[in-house]
C-alpha cells in the first residue's frame, strides 16, 4: 500500500501544552515517512477539514516543529464546533471524506477533549460504513481532566500548577495584610461538572491553618449556611481565609451558582462569576472585606509556569497517536497510564472511543475531605505528581520566545462548503 497523507486538527479550549502534542505528532510522523506523507494541519480546528483549509507543515522547519513543545495557545488555531447527528447531517461527515479523498488522506488525528472525542468516533464510524480507508485517532487534551480511563489529561497537570501555585501566592499576600485589611479571597477556577481544577488548589498547602482553608468542588452540593459558617470561623481562627472555587460549583438541585443564562457552541451553559456571587454572601452575611480573582484564561495558557510532567506527556500522547496509526488501530485514544504510585512512572496505553465520547470523569469522593471542603491524602497522592518539575520556554528581552506560524494554506481542490 502506498503511503498517505495525515490530518492534524487542534479542538476546543487550547491549553499551555496542546502544542507539544502537535510536535510529537509532527515528529513521529516525519521519523515515519515512508509510511506517511504530508501531515496537514486544520486552520481552526475542524473547521479546517469542512473548509478545505489545510497548513501543510512539510513547510515547517525541524527548528520551529520543535518549537511547538514549548509554546501556548493552539498554534494552527482551534474551534468550538461540534458536528450534529450523522444521521440528519450527514453531508458535514461526507464532505470530510471528500477532503480527505482530495487530499489523500488516510491518517485523522483530533487533538482535544469529550466533545472532540465524540467527533473522531463518528468520523471513524461513517469512513468505515462507506468503506474509505482511514485510520482515526484521537489525542487527549482538556483542562478539566475529565475524561474516563486515561489516568489524567495533558494540560490539567500546568493548570494544576498554576492554581497551586496562585493560591499559595496570593493566601500570602492576604495574610500579610490580614490584621487591617482583606479578610477574604476567592479564586474561581474552571471546571464545569467535574472539581480536578479546584482540587489542585488544595496542594498549595498542608496542615491546620494552611491555605486554602475551603474548596468548593462541582461534586458537593453547594448550602450557603454550612459554608458561611466555614468561613467565618477560618476568619476568626486564622484572621483570613482563602477559598478556591470551581466555575460549575452548585446548588443540590442541580442549578449552578453562576449561570450565565447562554450556552456556548457545544450547547453547554455559558458560566462566570461565580466568584462575585461568593463575595456578594460574605458581604451580605458576614460583613468580612474580600477580594476575589478569577484565573479564567490565565490559568490554561501559562506556558511560563507549566509542569514538566505535562509537557513529557503531551507530547507522549501526540507521538502514540502516530505509532497506534501505523499499527492499524482505529477509533482509539491514546492514554496515560499509571504504572507506579512511588515512585511515581507512567507510560502510554489506549482505549477505544466507544468507551470515551460524551464521558466525564468526576473527582472520586474519596479524593475529597469527609467535610467536603478539601482534598483527601488520597487526592494529594493522586494530583502532586502531575504537577512535577519546571519546563521553561527559552527567553529572549526578559519575555518567553514563543514561536507563531504563518497559516500558508495549500490550494483547494473542492467548491466551497457553506457550514
Amino acid at each position: 500500500m502506498s503511503k498517505q497523507n495525515a490530518f492534524y486538527a487542534q479542538s476546543g479550549g487550547v491549553t499551555a501544552v496542546i502544542n507539544a502534542s502537535a510536535c510529537g505528532v509532527i515528529e513521529a510522523a516525519r521519523k515515519h515517512s515512508d509510511s506517511i506523507g504530508t501531515v496537514y494541519a486544520g486552520r481552526n480546528g475542524i473547521l479546517g477539514a469542512l473548509m478545505e483549509e489545510l497548513i501543510d507543515t512539510t513547510a515547517l522547519s525541524d527548528e520551529t516543529v520543535a518549537a511547538l513543545r514549548h509554546t501556548p495557545g493552539g498554534a494552527f488555531g482551534s474551534c468550538r464546533y461540534k458536528l450534529k447527528d450523522v444521521e440528519t447531517h450527514r453531508t458535514q461527515y461526507e464532505r470530510l471524506i471528500e477532503v480527505f479523498k482530495a487530499h489523500d488522506i488516510g491518517y485523522f488525528f483530533y487533538n482535544g477533549g469529550n466533545d472532540s472525542a465524540d467527533t473522531c468516533l463518528k468520523i471513524a464510524q461513517l469512513a468505515e460504513t462507506i468503506g474509505y480507508p482511514l485510520k482515526a485517532v484521537h489525542i487527549p487534551k482538556t483542562v478539566d481532566n475529565d475524561l474516563p480511563i486515561t489516568d489524567n489529561c495533558p494540560g490539567f497537570g500546568s493548570v494544576a500548577k498554576y492554581i497551586a501555585v496562585s493560591t499559595k501566592e496570593a493566601a500570602m499576600d492576604i495574610e500579610s495584610m490580614s490584621a487591617t485589611s482583606t479578610k477574604v479571597f476567592i479564586l474561581e477556577v474552571m471546571g464545569r461538572h467535574a472539581g480536578w481544577i479546584a482540587g489542585a488548589g488544595g496542594l498549595a498547602g498542608e496542615g491546620e491553618g494552611a491555605a486554602p482553608h475551603l474548596i468548593i468542588f462541582p461534586e458537593i452540593p453547594f448550602d450557603r449556611a454550612t459554608v458561611m459558617a466555614r468561613v467565618d470561623d477560618c476568619v476568626k481562627k486564622y484572621g483570613y481565609c482563602v477559598i478556591v472555587v470551581s466555575e460549575g460549583a452548585s446548588y443540590s438541585d442541580g442549578s449552578f451558582l453562576a449561570d450565565a443564562g447562554t450556552t456556548d457552541a457545544f450547547g453547554h451553559k455559558q458560566l462566570g462569576g461565580v466568584a462575585p456571587s461568593l463575595a456578594a454572601m460574605v458581604k451580605q452575611d458576614l460583613g468580612y472585606k474580600y477580594h476575589w480573582a478569577v484565573a479564567d484564561y490565565l490559568q490554561r495558557s501559562a506556558r511560563h509556569l507549566a509542569s514538566a510532567t505535562d509537557v513529557q506527556q503531551a507530547y507522549a500522547v501526540g507521538e502514540a497517536a502516530v505509532k497506534l496509526a501505523l499499527a492499524g488501530k482505529n477509533s482509539v485514544m491514546s492514554t496515560i497510564v499509571r504504572t507506579s504510585e512511588t515512585p511515581y512512572a507512567w507510560a502510554v496505553g489506549e482505549a477505544p472511543l466507544s468507551e470515551i465520547a460524551n464521558v466525564e470523569k468526576f473527582m472520586p469522593r474519596d479524593y475529597i475531605t469527609p467535610d467536603g471542603f478539601g482534598i483527601s491524602e488520597l487526592g494529594r497522592n493522586y494530583l502532586l505528581p502531575l504537577i512535577q518539575g519546571e519546563d521553561y520556554p527559552p527567553y529572549k528581552d526578559g519575555m518567553p520566545d514563543y514561536v507563531q506560524l504563518d497559516h500558508k494554506l495549500v490550494a483547494k481542490k473542492l467548491a466551497d462548503f457553506d457550514i
